[in-house]
């Protein structure tokens, strides 16, 4: 077997970065490529995919096959290649607008599938690329020049979505946190079947700040969640708040206090089947809980593309027929000779 060892410099392209000054963007390629040069895998064996969007200027700048497809269709056309050539590993890269809006009807039945594809879609909550209009992720009141009185739309929860899909995993990294994106990507290229990791990215031009609640250093502690396979749900400075699951649902507690202890909190458990626990850890936000980072869900399922390998296989074990010649003169058959009248009929 050959060691393959790669740099982050292998999967650099050598087209001009066009991302403005400060976006997130930057930071979850960054990861990305990390990401890519510690898996084992060929070069030439990854193939990125995208839509419209700043996002989807993602395949240019990466050294790797890739494919700049049309808005919302990002999708389809990375089901098509992963389905015709299955050992390629294949990064879609979308945004909320992308994956959410136009591309929605895409987004949910490639999840349902579960074909294997790493989805990475990046959530600034507005339309950068056409200049700062609404997204389906925008919050309801939210002002934008498309909404200049506030939105009267309740926003996608891109999780929610994902579950309701039947998603087998779903996982939120920030932008900023280049370490937990690369662990969280990495969890997703391991994972056998769709992969859905929604990176809470900052647009700097048309909506900046709209994670700061999040990210603000004072209050980071207390406001994310880092959740662990297997270990026990803690935030805090000093990890002295936990999660427990009380009359059916979750409650933030104090560990030390009202009779609280370590053994109280919940151990997050990613493989777990029933989505019940995992859907109420996505629909944690601020301010009476702290946001949930990291994998939440990771279930083992059937996967789209190996099923059909699978099917083709045992039909062409099966088959009478083996090449077109032999389907074209099976049946009735008859050839015409120069009269135009059958000069022989065989059956």
């Amino acid at each position: 077997m050959i060691d393959l060892k790669y740099t982050v410099k292998d999967f650099k392209s050598d087209s001009e970065v066009r991302w403005c000054p400060g976006c997130g963007d930057y930071a979850i390629m960054n990861a990305v490529q990390r990401t890519m040069a510690g898996m084992g895998v060929p070069h030439e064996k990854f193939a990125v995919i995208s839509g419209i969007g700043c996002s989807s200027r993602f395949p240019y700048y990466m050294s790797t096959y890739g494919f700049h497809t049309i808005h919302g269709r990002a999708a389809a056309i990375a089901s098509g290649v992963k389905l015709a050539n299955p050992d390629l590993s294949v990064w879609m890269i979308s945004g909320d607008g992308d994956s959410l809006a136009i591309g929605g009807n895409h987004f949910i039945h490639l999840v349902r599938r579960n074909i294997d594809i790493n989805l990475i879609l990046f959530n600034n909550r507005i339309y950068g690329l056409t200049k700062g209009q609404y997204s389906p992720t925008s919050a309801r009141g939210f002002k934008s020049k498309t909404s200049p009185f506030g939105t009267v739309e309740d926003p996608f929860i891109p999780g929610q979505l994902a579950i309701g899909a039947r998603g087998t995993f779903f996982a939120r990294s920030i932008d900023g946190n280049m370490k937990m994106s690369q662990s969280v990507f990495e969890e997703a290229a391991k994972h056998k079947g769709a992969s859905v990791v929604e990176v809470l990215q900052n647009c700097v031009i048309y909506n900046n700040g709209i994670h700061s609640a999040i990210t603000d250093p004072n209050h980071r502690a207390d406001r994310q969640l880092y959740l662990e396979h297997g270990k026990p749900m803690v935030f805090g400075a000093e990890n002295e708040k936990g999660l427990v699951f009380e009359k059916a649902k979750l409650k933030v507690v104090e560990i030390g206090k009202d009779g609280y202890t370590i053994d109280d909190i919940l151990v997050h458990d990613a493989t777990e089947v029933d989505p019940t626990l995992h859907l109420a850890l996505i629909n944690m936000q601020l301010p009476d809980f702290p946001v949930a980072f990291g994998v939440i869900r990771n279930v083992e399922a059937l996967v789209y593309d190996q099923e059909l390998v699978k099917q083709i296989d045992e039909v062409q074990q099966k088959r009478k027929v083996t090449c077109v010649d032999e389907l074209l003169n099976s049946g009735n058959t008859w050839e015409v000779t120069g009269n135009g009248t059958p000069d022989s009929v065989s059956c």
